[in-house]
């Protein structure tokens, strides 16, 4: 079982404060709640226990609202005093993780049966894991190849196509699999354009497997406000 949620929510959310000007992306209203409630009450039902929040940019809004649990579960704060990237917010928040842990991109919400996505993950024994989704905004989303048995081959797709698979923002990961870096933890670095290449540089192996459910990514108003309607039904 996966027990441990680190959810990225550090990010300066440039292109929605128009929508949300006095809050964290995460925290933007939905039907007067955050959005980071609607994502934290999914992954409760899907057995997480302890949530790990990475946060910065207007943390306290974050901190001041949840405190130290949510509806009885666990939240711990991982405060970056400058902007660490995605990258250097997951680096942070896991480093004294010692099992299994999904990681959560804190402005989309994505319906992963975590099950499933474990049972694929130790089938392949993978030491990390997407969530994919399949999509035809190419020019919005890195579609990925994969291989029949789900080894992710290319982190953009070298095929000449209008529709494919996406990441997700979910990710299964072994403490193991961030062994493999030459970063430090405090160090900036983006999660899909350093780290990621990085990994698979070294020779490892990363898995992706598509999943149906609801995807909504509030980055941009006109999303979320179509995530308004997504979220109530």
């Amino acid at each position: 079982m996966v027990s441990t949620a680190i959810i990225l929510a550090g990010g300066l959310g440039t292109r929605l404060r128009q929508v949300a000007p006095k809050v964290p992306k995460p925290m933007a209203p939905i039907n007067n709640r955050p959005f980071l409630e609607y994502q934290m009450d999914y992954w409760i039902k899907q057995g997480i226990v302890k949530f790990i929040l990475s946060v910065g940019y207007l943390k306290d809004v974050i901190i001041n609202h949840f405190g130290n649990s949510y509806k009885g579960i666990s939240i711990e704060y991982v405060e970056e005093s400058s902007p660490l990237g995605t990258g250097g917010g997951l680096l942070f928040a896991a480093k004294n993780l010692h099992e299994t842990f999904v990681v959560l991109n804190g402005d989309t919400f994505f319906e992963v049966n975590i099950n499933s996505l474990y049972k694929f993950h130790l089938k392949r024994s993978s030491n990390w894991t997407f969530a994919l989704f399949r999509s035809d905004e190419i020019d919005r989303y890195m579609f990925m190849d994969i291989d029949q048995k789900g080894e992710i081959v290319s982190l953009r797709s070298n095929n000449n196509v209008l529709s494919g698979l996406a990441n997700g923002g979910v990710y299964l990961i072994e403490p193991e699999a961030l062994r493999f870096f030459d970063y430090s933890i405090g160090d900036k670095v983006s999660l899909e354009n350093e780290l990621l290449p990085s990994y698979i540089a070294k020779g490892n192996a990363l898995y992706g497997q598509e999943c149906i459910g609801k995807f909504i990514d509030i980055g941009i108003p006109q999303d979320y406000y179509r995530s308004i309607s997504i979220l109530s039904d």
